[in-house]
This record gives C-alpha cells, sequence and structure tokens, in this order.
C-alpha cells in the first residue's frame, strides 16, 4: 500500500465482486450491498452497461476467485457458528459488506484493516447509506509492523473464547515473518478457533497457461504498489501449519474449487490453478 492512501487493489476486488452480482448467473456468492460500497462511478457503469466495465480476458477468472473465497469464507462461517463461535475476524477487510448483513445475533465481527483504506470505507458506508451495526468493531492496523493480538485485544477481543478468521486477498503481499507471526497468534487462541486464507503457488509450478495470468496479474498489482511477495508450495504449507500449532490444515486446489462452486455451469465461469484456499483449524 501507498502511505495515506486506501488500498488500490481492496477496490479492484470490491469491484469485481460487484461485477460478479450483475453479471454472472447464477450466482457464487450472494452480496446485496456489493454495489453501494465501490466507488459511485463504477457502480453506474455497472448498471447501465456491466461488459463494458473489464473486458479483458482474465476478468471472468478473478470474478470467479474474488466470488468462490467470500463464498468459501462464509460457508465456513456459518459452520463455526454452528458450533458456538461468536467472535469473527476480517483480516484486511477492504471492502467486504458481512458485517452489515450479518445473520448471526450473537456474532460480533472484528474487521482489522490499514487506517486509510478504514477511513475510505467509512465514507462509502455514509454515501451508501450502509448502516454500521452495534456488533461490529473496526480495528486499524498495518499488518506489516503492528502485531494482531495487541491490536485485537485493544479493540475488545477476547482471547480466551475461540475465534473464526477469514484473510483474504492479504498474504501473497506479505512478507513471510508479518505471515507467520498473525498465523501463530491464531494457532494460539482456544480450541475451536479456525482461519481461512487464500494464497498464491509459486509461478514455476504452473501451467503455461497459468503463468501468462500470473505474470499479467504481478504486473498490476506491482504497478499498483502492492506486489506480491510470498508464494507457497501446498505441502510445505500443511506442513507448516501444523509446525505452527494447529491441528488439522486442509488446501483446496483449483481443480477442488471448481468441482465445489463452479460444476455444471454453462457461461464457463471458474477459477484458475495460481490460487488456492486453505483452512486451518485449532
Amino acid at each position: 500500500m501507498q502511505e495515506g492512501q486506501a488500498s488500490r487493489t481492496a477496490d479492484r476486488v470490491a469491484e469485481r465482486r460487484a461485477a460478479h452480482q450483475v453479471r454472472d448467473r447464477p450466482l457464487v456468492f450472494e452480496d446485496p450491498l456489493a454495489l453501494r460500497i465501490i466507488r459511485p462511478e463504477v457502480a453506474r457503469e455497472l448498471r447501465e452497461d456491466p461488459p463494458a466495465h473489464d473486458s479483458s480476458p482474465i476478468a471472468p477468472y478473478l470474478r470467479a476467485f474474488f466470488a468462490m473465497r467470500s463464498r468459501f469464507a462464509e460457508d465456513a462461517l456459518r459452520e463455526a457458528v454452528g458450533h458456538g463461535v461468536q467472535q469473527y475476524v476480517v483480516l484486511g477487510a477492504g471492502f467486504d459488506t458481512f458485517a452489515y448483513r450479518n445473520p448471526y445475533p450473537d456474532l460480533r465481527v472484528f474487521e482489522v484493516d490499514h487506517p486509510a483504506t478504514q477511513s475510505t470505507k467509512r465514507e462509502r458506508l455514509a454515501s451508501g447509506e450502509i448502516t454500521i451495526p452495534l456488533s461490529l468493531t473496526f480495528v486499524a492496523i498495518d499488518f506489516a509492523t503492528t502485531a494482531l493480538d495487541d491490536a485485537l485485544r485493544n479493540a475488545g477481543f477476547d482471547a480466551a473464547a475461540p475465534a473464526f478468521f477469514a484473510w483474504l486477498g492479504v498474504v501473497p503481499y506479505l512478507e513471510r515473518p508479518a505471515i507467520d507471526q498473525t498465523l501463530s497468534f491464531i494457532a494460539s487462541l482456544p480450541p475451536g478457533t479456525a482461519v481461512v486464507f487464500d494464497y498464491s503457488v509459486p509461478p514455476e509450478s504452473l501451467s503455461w497457461m497459468s503463468r501468462l495470468v500470473f505474470h499479467k496479474m504481478a504486473k498490476r498489482v506491482a504497478a499498483a504498489g502492492e506486489p506480491w511477495k510470498t508464494f507457497f508450495d501446498p505441502g510445505e504449507l500443511l506442513r507448516h501449519l501444523h509446525d505452527l500449532g494447529f491441528s488439522n490444515a486442509e488446501d483446496f486446489d483449483g481443480d477442488a474449487l471448481n468441482r465445489r462452486f463452479f460444476a455444471g455451469r454453462s457461461d464457463k465461469l471458474k477459477v484458475g490453478g495460481g490460487g488456492h484456499m486453505a483452512m486451518a483449524r485449532v
């Protein structure tokens, strides 16, 4: 991120989640607030002429991945709430809208993000007439310099109770020590705690077509001042999660995610091979 500015990639992710709402059927991820949290001019363009917003060849893959990972996280959250979890931490929340459509009366939500992005989000919430619920707490943090446990505890997070964490669109942008610090904190929490996050595999492990998509996206995020920094081999990552203290860890590659969320579609919406989802439990 550039100092004092909201994350440009968070904006683009939110816009593609909104584009999914108007361009793709059936929906993989339903978000009735998606068009109200993005830049007004982009929302207007999407309403008036959806295909004009982003006609690049990789746009469907990006819409698919961003919609899928939000659906993945909220499906897993529903299961956690069913087992009694009452704390949900959205790490690198960006313009995520779950807290404003939260269907669980007893669930407290913590949105953790950079102060500049949170400031822009608050402006969007106000202009979009989206009410900030009492169940939501904003937690300002720079993941690269601030310990997550300190920030959360100062915000009223109960470290003696289990929690569910969603960490979407953040891990590739961080250095390995910052990633490990956050995961170690989550692994130290009580049984019943879980985290879901997406990550990128090393580009040299991809097919030639996936490598082309990877390099195109890598150039985009680097040009926005937010380059990708860290990649994981799936097997190595699972072993590392166990070493950090998680009792169970799972990896979901593109094939598994396509079978789960995109099977039987006629529009060929699907995810590519570069991005994986991981879930780890205490």
